[in-house]
C-alpha cells in the first residue's frame, strides 16, 4: 500500500489513496499506522475516495481506530492532494461573500462527514497549492445537533463538573463536536490531564474534542486542544472555526479572527453575509511511503 504523510499545522495523518488502493479494516490500520512508535506515526489516517456526490470524499480515523465526522485540517491536505495528483481538476474561482478580490484561483468540492464541503485553492506557477480555504458551513449550536445533553437552546459558558473540578465551557458543533473553554493563560493549564476528562464525560454522547481558549484580543486568540480519539494535537481546524464561533456568542471576540495553535496560525472568519465559518491555512505533504499489505496487520 502507498500512503503519504501530510499536515495541517502539525496535526498530521496518514492519506491513502481510495481511488487505487483498497483497504479493508481502516479501523485496525489506523490504530497500527498511527502509532509513533511502530509505525508511520500519525494523529489517525485519512482515507480519499471516490464520489457520487463530489470531486472526492474524505473519511477519518483517529488513532485509537474511532471514526471521526470531520477534520478541518486534514480537509485542507485532501484538497491538496486530490489537486495536485490530477483526481479532480478545479470548479472554477473561489470568492467568500463580501469579499471584494478572492485569492483563490481554483476549487474543489468535497464529500465529508458534515456533508459536501467547498475548498478555495490558491496555486502558483508551477500548480503546486499554497493556500486553501475551507467553507466549513453553519455552525450547529443546539444542543441536539452538537450533540450535549443539556438543556436551552445553547451552550454557552455553560458549568461542567468534572473530578478535577468545576469548569465552564461553550459547546459548537462543525460537523463534530466541540467545548470551548476560556482560560486567562493556556500555559497554566494542564491539558493531559483536564482533556480527557472533558472528552469522556457524561454530558456527551459521542465524546468531544476540548478546546483552551486565551483571548489576545478582539481578533485574535491563543488555544490548544485536546482531541478526542487523538490526544494532545498541535492544531485543530473545526476546532479553531468552534473557538470563533465561541469567542463571538460569548462577546469575547470579533468575527474575524486570528488563531495561534501550537503548530501555526488559521485565519478565521464568521461570515455575517452566509452564517458560514471560513478557514484558511496551509496543507503540506511530507512523504510518501509504502506499507505492508494492511490485510496482513493485527
Amino acid at each position: 500500500m502507498i500512503f503519504t504523510k501530510m499536515h495541517g499545522l502539525g496535526n498530521d495523518y496518514v492519506y491513502v489513496n481510495c481511488f487505487e488502493a483498497q483497504i479493508s479494516d481502516p479501523a485496525a490500520l489506523a490504530r497500527v499506522i498511527s502509532d509513533r512508535h511502530t509505525g508511520v506515526g500519525s494523529d489517525g489516517l485519512i482515507l480519499i475516495l471516490p464520489s457520487d456526490k463530489a470531486d472526492a470524499r474524505m473519511r477519518i480515523y483517529n488513532a485509537d481506530g474511532s471514526e471521526a465526522e470531520m477534520c478541518g485540517n486534514g480537509l485542507r491536505c485532501v484538497a491538496k492532494f486530490t489537486y495536485e495528483q490530477g483526481l479532480a481538476g478545479s470548479r472554477g474561482p473561489f470568492t467568500v461573500p463580501g469579499m471584494a478580490q478572492s485569492p483563490f484561483n481554483a476549487s474543489l468540492a468535497l464529500e465529508t462527514g458534515n456533508g459536501v464541503l467547498l475548498v478555495g485553492l490558491t496555486t502558483d506557477a508551477e500548480n503546486q497549492v499554497t493556500k486553501i480555504c475551507v467553507d466549513m458551513g453553519e455552525p450547529k449550536l443546539t444542543p441536539a445537533q452538537i450533540p450535549v445533553t443539556l438543556p436551552g437552546d445553547r451552550v454557552m459558558d455553560a458549568p461542567i463538573h468534572t473530578d478535577l473540578g468545576e469548569f465552564r465551557m461553550t459547546c459548537v458543533s462543525m460537523g463534530n463536536p466541540h467545548a470551548v473553554l476560556f482560560t486567562e493563560d493556556t500555559g497554566s493549564t494542564a491539558l493531559a490531564q483536564v482533556g480527557p476528562a472533558i472528552e469522556t464525560h457524561a454530558l456527551f454522547p459521542n465524546r468531544t474534542n476540548a478546546h483552551w481558549v486565551q483571548v489576545m484580543g478582539p481578533h485574535e486568540i491563543r488555544m490548544i486542544t485536546w482531541e478526542r480519539g487523538s490526544g494532545i494535537t498541535q492544531a485543530c481546524g473545526t476546532g479553531a472555526c468552534a473557538c470563533c464561533v465561541a469567542g463571538v456568542l460569548t462577546g469575547k471576540t470579533q468575527r474575524d479572527c486570528t488563531a495561534h495553535l501550537p503548530g501555526g496560525d488559521l485565519h478565521l472568519l464568521w461570515n455575517e453575509q452566509d452564517n458560514h465559518v471560513y478557514m484558511t491555512g496551509p496543507a503540506v505533504e511530507v512523504f510518501q511511503g509504502t506499507w505492508p499489505d494492511p490485510s496482513s496487520q493485527k
